[in-house]
């Protein structure tokens, strides 16, 4: 078993194992913009891998960019595969290799999660939770009901609220604990009361109230990862957070492992990213925004909006030729196994038609932003 540490790693152990890749290669998507590793995921497809992306249906602000996503990778001849709308959010981040190797990772495939933010993930070969692995992304690729069978493979809503809490009783001696926003009511209690019963309880990140117990912000960078270490003996990393909605109504995924030299490595990150902050006020960052140049524009009226809009849906009447070609494209090259799963060939048609919609959609929207609003609309 191994860690990855963020951003002191940066992305090459995960470049590296989907490079590896000899069969198959599984990615659960939330949000994308690396062009690294979606370089790798084509590279990949196109030497005969079997690329499959489970990809989030939608994330605050980024779906535009997740449908464009799908219709990059389909023509490339990488499954598509897009997660159901039962749930708040998909959030789960991690990659299967082979079926043989399993990489959870609590920061996102973006530049902004792997460059600039404090993220972890663990990669193992651990049989019972690459399996695990494998029964949770085949079932949300094809829309069936998962129910996990081991606790250290932890996944919102079905075990998480439940492994967690008692992953958290069970301290002895210390927890550190790596958290954007803890505010579920449960937890909280418990890390009062274990505060209380002389357990020392070290917060990275927020918490709601008035704790018992440290807390400080981390300072250098952007704090992303979900982490807890218990006793330096044992540790969880994944993608929920200790709130009521990422425990109980979004998909998130994480792992409890024991290994001793990963256990270190997120000790001596946590300690040192911990001295660093002492006493010292977060400063806040605010993330570049792109604002709007130009003169100011004249009032255009509701007719040529209408003529805009109807010369843009004209000139997108080819997109959905191009997205049947590269779902074809994606059959053939995943082979016969994919032909012969329809629950996987109907997710992609699914995906496909509306991608389709989406992009139609989304193109008279920005048609319409695009041209200035006529007085009194």
């Amino acid at each position: 078993m191994k860690s990855i540490v963020q951003p002191l790693d940066g992305v090459e152990p995960v470049l590296a194992a989907i490079k590896r890749a000899r069969k198959t290669v599984e990615i659960a998507i939330f949000r994308f913009d690396h062009k690294g590793v979606e370089s790798a995921l084509r590279e990949t497809a196109a030497r005969g891998v079997r690329v499959t992306a489970l990809i989030a249906f939608a994330n605050r602000g980024g779906e535009k960019s997740l449908r464009k996503l799908e219709l990059r990778l389909l023509d490339s001849g990488i499954i598509v595969a897009r997660s159901a709308d039962d749930l708040v959010k998909y959030h789960a981040k991690y990659i299967l290799i082979d079926r043989r190797v399993l990489y959870v990772l609590s920061f996102n495939f973006t530049h902004l999660d792997i460059d600039h933010s404090r993220g972890f993930g663990i990669v193992t070969t651990r049989p019972a939770c690459v399996k695990e692995a494998v029964k949770l992304f085949k079932a949300d690729c094809t829309r069936v009901k998962y129910t996990p069978k081991h606790e250290a493979f932890v996944v919102s809503p079905m075990n998480s609220r439940r492994v967690l809490g008692k992953f958290l009783k069970g301290a002895k001696k210390q927890l550190l604990v790596y958290d954007p926003k803890i505010s579920d009511k449960e937890m909280l209690g418990i890390l009062e009361e274990r505060a209380k019963a002389g357990v020392e309880v070290h917060v990275i990140g927020q918490v709601s109230g008035t704790p018992p117990y440290d807390v400080r912000k981390l300072g250098e960078m952007r704090l992303h990862t979900r982490t807890i270490i218990r006793d330096r003996r044992q540790a969880f990393v994944g993608s929920q957070s200790l709130r009521t909605a990422e425990l109980d109504a979004r998909r998130e995924v994480g792992l409890i492992v024991g290994d001793a030299s990963t256990v270190k490595t997120l000790v001596d990150t946590f300690e040192s990213d911990w001295k660093k902050n002492a006493g010292a006020a977060k400063k806040a960052k605010a993330l570049p925004r792109v604002e709007a140049e130009g003169e100011s524009p004249v009032a255009a009226s509701p007719q040529d909006i209408a003529k805009a809009v109807k010369a843009f849906q004209k000139e997108l009447k080819p997109l959905a030729s191009k997205v049947k070609k590269a779902v074809r494209n994606a059959v053939v090259q995943a082979g016969d196994e994919v032909l012969n799963d329809k629950s996987v060939k109907d997710t992609m048609k699914k995906v496909a038609k509306r991608a389709v919609k989406e992009a139609v959609k989304t193109a008279v929207k920005e048609a319409r932003a695009a041209l200035p609003q006529a007085v009194g609309e």
